[in-house]
């Protein structure tokens, strides 16, 4: 809310959540509708080894912690060329946040729909992140004779810069894509055909119901 209101964010990153939130409602509703409590029983898509859960965590500060702590250390420096530069990043990696605990608490969203929230802002945020590689890379240049304190938080902007970048690729690409996306599906997958199952075992149990009902009848009537 603060980058939004003081103009550090563009309006395309702005109005992104609003689009991203009306297109996952949308697939939720028309492409891949929730198979009701089964859908929000699993809400896990992935678990994980350790050694994920280690590279979540390597993630979380890489992208979230650190990008913070320059935006702050921007305000105290006085430096609107380092928080604008990453204000956009945090703006939509909150939204991501904030979206993916919401959606993953409703029965409404199943697994395919919630797979694709990390992916779409993901997708979004690494072309935000290029331009903060360019930013701190091209269009900023550090004085001559600058202080060492200076140089120490210009490397720094550059470095983090060009980790999220790295770390966002491969977190698209190597994860995301392959891997989080496919097992989203096959959840999907394999929840409709337990329900066509349970349908087709409940249609089968009525239409034995029906017959025994109908051969005692049948059976009553020559008694009589």
């Amino acid at each position: 809310m603060v980058f939004s209101a003081s103009g550090l964010v563009p309006l395309l990153d702005l109005i992104f959540p609003a689009f991203a939130t009306a297109y996952f409602i949308a697939l939720s509703k028309f492409a891949f509708p929730s198979r009701g409590s089964r859908s929000a029983g699993s809400r896990e898509i992935f678990q994980g080894s350790r050694l994920f859960r280690a590279y979540v965590v390597i993630g979380t500060v890489i992208g979230l912690f650190l990008p913070l702590a320059y935006v702050l250390g921007g305000f105290a420096r006085g430096d609107d060329h380092a928080v604008r530069s990453v204000a956009p990043h945090l703006f939509l990696l909150s939204f991501q946040i904030l979206t993916e605990n919401i959606i993953s608490g409703l029965s409404l969203f199943s697994p395919p729909v919630r797979a694709l929230v990390p992916l779409l802002y993901t997708v979004r945020r690494i072309f935000v992140i290029i331009d903060w590689v360019e930013d701190v890379w091209i269009n900023k240049a550090l004085p001559a004779n600058a202080p060492l304190k200076d140089s120490v938080w210009y490397w720094f902007g550059r470095i983090l810069a060009v980790a999220n970048l790295v770390y966002f690729s491969i977190n698209l690409f190597g994860f995301l894509i392959p891997r989080f996306l496919p097992r989203a599906f096959e959840l999907y997958l394999r929840e409709r055909e337990e329900e066509e199952e349970i349908h087709a075992k409940t249609a089968e149990d009525k239409r034995s119901a029906a017959a025994n009902k109908s051969s005692s009848h049948v059976a009553d009537k020559k008694s009589d």
